[in-house]
């Protein structure tokens, strides 16, 4: 495991401090699945932009893909 140190503003301390009593868990704990879920949006986005700018990725309608669902 690697040690990070972090600056955060006196606001965004005092929430994570509240989140990490609420949840009974160190506040480590909470920034580290806070940053899992952003790195696993950010690769989602990506995707999802590499997709978007890929001229060969097929584009369907909703009535097509309601039709395909049988909707």
């Amino acid at each position: 495991m690697v040690t990070v140190s972090v600056r955060l503003p006196d606001s965004l301390a005092e929430k994570l401090a509240g989140v990490a009593k609420d949840a009974e868990r160190p506040k480590s704990f909470i920034i580290q699945k806070a940053i899992e879920a952003y790195l696993d949006d950010y690769a989602d986005a990506q995707i999802a932009l590499d997709r978007l700018h890929d001229p060969s990725d097929q584009v369907i309608s909703s009535r097509d893909m309601r039709n395909s669902l049988g909707l």
